[in-house]
């Protein structure tokens, strides 16, 4: 006989399991929904219809927009919207294993053009996301992280270094005055030429904007980091396809309830 489940409110092991999966305690009557306490929790639409828009964000190469979604599953856009949310939030990484090898790090800005502002502007209305590359020895991408940062100094710079990238890397940056301080970390900085010196880098870059101008349109500030994650998520796993599903599948079971009102910006 297989291990009893823990009911997650009582805590207690005997129960009966109804038709729709759900248990009700043999002790204290409490019924606990399969969802309870994961990703899954309250959601508004069938289970199975939730596994397939799982299985096309994590399979697909570009992913859909909440309006695909609510049209291909019969929901509404603002449903699809805040559980796709919940998917990405399950997408974000652990930070446990960092980067190694070949690293490479640069800085980019997601948004439309702006008069008079070149380069690292720091009045600009654009969204700054930070950004890391670790490549095989064959020069292919091996695994890719970005998020936003409030601007382009220093200590900016440095988080993706704390959370990434292992002390052994050999890492590689442009020249910008920014990544000098960062001295306990084994960086060679060299000029970008217009990004011709770091190419795959910059193909990487190019090809985040261009899926979320292609996708999405415009991504929120306060969203743009789970945006960011589901598009590493795949990256990361896209020599592994058969088990990205599964993989997904088990972080959002394994993650504590969002709730609505943490993806909305207050």
């Amino acid at each position: 006989m297989g291990k009893r489940v823990l009911l997650r409110k009582c805590g207690h092991t005997k129960y009966q399991v109804r038709k729709d999966f759900s248990r009700t305690c043999n002790i204290c009557s409490d019924t606990e929904s399969p969802t309870t306490g994961t990703l899954f929790h309250k959601l508004k639409f069938r289970l199975l219809k939730a596994f397939y828009i799982c299985f096309e964000m994590s399979t697909t190469t570009k992913s859909l927009s909440a309006s695909q979604v609510a049209r291909r599953y019969d929901i509404s856009r603002q449903t699809a919207h805040y559980f796709m949310h919940k998917v990405r939030e399950a997408m974000k990484s652990s930070e446990s294993q960092k980067m190694d090898g070949k690293v490479q790090v640069d800085e980019f800005t997601i948004g439309g053009k702006e008069e008079g502002k070149q380069g690292r502007s720091y009045d600009t209305k654009k969204k700054k996301v930070l950004c890391a590359i670790q490549l095989s020895n064959q020069g292919k991408v091996k695994r890719f992280y970005a998020f936003k940062i409030p601007d382009y100094s220093s200590k900016s710079l440095r988080t993706i270094f704390d959370k990434h990238i292992d002390k052994t890397a050999y890492i590689t940056t442009d020249e910008w005055k920014g990544y000098r301080p960062i001295k306990d970390y084994n960086i060679t900085q060299k000029p970008s030429n217009d990004g011709k010196n770091f190419p795959i880098l910059h193909k990487v870059i190019h090809q985040v904007k261009s899926w979320i101008r292609g996708i999405y349109s415009w991504v929120s500030e306060f969203n743009i980091d789970r945006y960011l994650a589901e598009y590493s998520f795949r990256i990361n796993r896209s020599q592994s396809k058969e088990t990205i599903f599964n993989n997904l599948i088990k972080r959002l079971i394994e993650r504590k309830p969002i709730f609505q009102s943490q993806l909305v910006c207050p």
